[in-house]
């Protein structure tokens, strides 16, 4: 298993549009094969930081989900939420796998 982490610095007024920009992905990641494990964001005080977590059971899946990217229309129109509203500054991809509990 992968999982990508995904570091945002979004823009604190347009949460309302990173939420719609988010459940679009959360949603696509499902559809195509991935396990996504949510968007975190800011709860208290001003941040402009969010993260996002989702996993594919191997490198392989993911980049079959990637080679979507700029191709499909879903793919696209989750794109252009983030764009029209720029509310993404910048972000950051790493790559990890899990080590999770025993049991």
């Amino acid at each position: 298993m992968i999982t990508c982490v995904v570091h945002y610095t979004i823009d604190p007024e347009q949460i309302a549009a990173f939420e719609r920009f988010a459940r679009e992905w959360m949603r696509l990641v499902a559809k195509h094969g991935g396990v996504h494990h949510g968007y975190f964001l800011p709860a208290e005080g001003a941040s402009d930081k969010a993260e996002a977590l989702f996993s594919f059971e191997s490198l392989a899946a993911y980049e079959r989900y990637r080679a979507l990217f700029g191709h499909d229309p879903e793919f696209v129109a989750a794109d252009r939420i983030r764009d029209e509203s720029k509310c993404v500054v910048r972000y950051e991809r790493t790559f990890m796998r899990p080590l999770l509990p025993a049991g």
